[in-house]
């Protein structure tokens, strides 16, 4: 049995095939096979003699199964492979080849790192599906609006405590600012806002999820309700007082921005931190201090417009009257205050019933009456009130039931009562 031989050609091929075999039956002339095929007649004589001499097979491409004359060295292959089994095993092949080529001096593109890995049998990086979510359009102006969250993980990969990413990135630009923190609280998100804001001004409005810090859970006060408003957390009236907008997210879909940034640095800010040997706190805001600017001059976008929306900031005085822990107290009628189980006295003579509290994020104190400051010190030590002895209790007399008493009554009872015959 005669074996038939299998040839597998490009549909360009295919089409040379049936021109070529034009050209060869007289059915069309060389020159206008080549302006079919886009070559010239010489070349159409060569691809004729070729036909002639191996069939329809001549026509395949010479370099089909060789390897590419611009193939990298084995050399740079297993440095490239063993490094990354050494150093850069949970790196994605885009990162690992940028690491190669900056700490290693080998210059490989991803795609070909990628197709390294594959072959080897590690394609842990394959993109997932992801469920369909409605598009939301950039906001066209800097500083329109600004998306806040704390990303609570371990960052230094156990050479240190675990903390939590207080980030902020613009809608617009994608301009992102960072911060770590020992908790998602509201004084880190005090302090990480009047940074941004001493870094970029105060933007119109932040997009922030329902986390207590950000959102109030108490129950609105009668009040409250008579005025048609919600309870204001601590961070939210903050915001209030300096005219930003809080408006709050329904679901982490809602602020993909933010969460996929964060996807996005626990791989490579971590690997980043790993490299730079950060293991505390302090070191890693020095890290992101520098890495920062550098990450948003290449993963930034331009904005639709030009025009920068962030209001200048105030005076340092007037931003710390807002980003602070605000309380009412009641003021007593010997102008003391009671706060955190600590008594104050105050020196103005004011006439008030309650004074306002501000507690600022450096862990000074101030306390007002309708903005105005008021002056005080704090009582150290207080009289200790002593208690005249109580005099000693008098012994009891013993008490007699009378004769009438019920107790005597069921004595009684028992002892007249006729004794069981016993069973025979």
């Amino acid at each position: 049995m005669v074996r038939e031989e299998t040839v597998r050609m490009s549909v360009q091929e295919l089409k040379r095939v049936h021109v070529i075999r034009q050209a060869m039956n007289k059915a069309l002339r060389q020159r206008e096979a080549g302006e079919v095929l886009g070559l010239t007649a010489r070349q159409v004589r060569r691809l004729i003699q070729r036909v002639q001499a191996e069939g329809d097979a001549g026509l395949v491409h010479r370099g089909r199964g060789m390897p590419s004359n611009r193939r990298l060295p084995a050399k740079i292959k297993a440095k490239a492979l063993r490094l990354y089994a050494q150093r850069y095993g949970d790196f994605g092949p885009t990162l690992a080849a940028e690491k190669l080529a900056e700490c290693h001096g080998v210059p490989i593109s991803d795609e070909t790192l990628r197709r390294w890995l594959r072959e080897r049998g590690i394609d842990h990086f394959t993109r997932r599906t992801r469920p369909h979510r409605a598009w939301r359009e950039r906001k066209a102006h800097v500083g329109e609006l600004v998306q806040l969250d704390g990303s609570h993980h371990d960052w230094f990969e156990g050479r240190g405590s675990r903390c939590v990413l207080m980030a902020y990135i613009d809608d617009a630009s994608s301009r992102v600012y960072a911060r770590f923190y020992t908790y998602e609280g509201t004084i880190p998100a005090l302090d990480s806002f009047q940074r941004y804001v001493q870094q970029y001004g105060i933007p119109l409005a932040i997009y922030a999820d329902k986390h207590t810090t950000y959102q109030s859970p108490a129950s609105p006060s009668v009040e409250e309700q008579l005025a048609g408003v919600m309870p204001l957390s601590q961070f939210g009236r903050a915001l209030g007082e300096l005219g930003v907008e809080l408006i709050p997210a329904h679901s982490p879909q809602a602020k993909g921005r933010v969460e996929r940034l964060f996807k996005t640095f626990q791989d490579r800010v971590i690997k980043e931190m790993r490299l730079a040997d950060v293991s505390t706190l302090d070191v890693a805001n020095r890290f992101m201090a520098t890495y920062l600017p550098i990450y948003n001059q290449r993963f930034s976008v331009q904005p639709a417009q030009t025009a920068d929306l962030h209001r200048p900031r105030p005076a340092s005085r007037d931003l710390d009257r807002s980003l602070c822990l605000k309380t009412t107290r009641v003021l007593r009628r010997d102008w003391t205050v009671a706060h955190h189980g600590q008594l104050y006295q105050i020196r103005d003579n004011v006439r008030a019933t309650h004074v306002q509290v501000e507690e600022r994020i450096d862990g000074t104190m101030r306390m007002t009456h309708h903005g105005q400051p008021l002056r005080y010190h704090g009582i150290t030590s207080r009289p200790v009130r002593v208690r005249a002895p109580s005099p000693p209790a008098a012994p009891r007399r013993p008490v007699k039931p009378k004769p009438t008493h019920p107790w005597h009554r069921r004595v009684l009872l028992d002892r007249h009562k006729p004794a069981a015959t016993p069973m025979m």
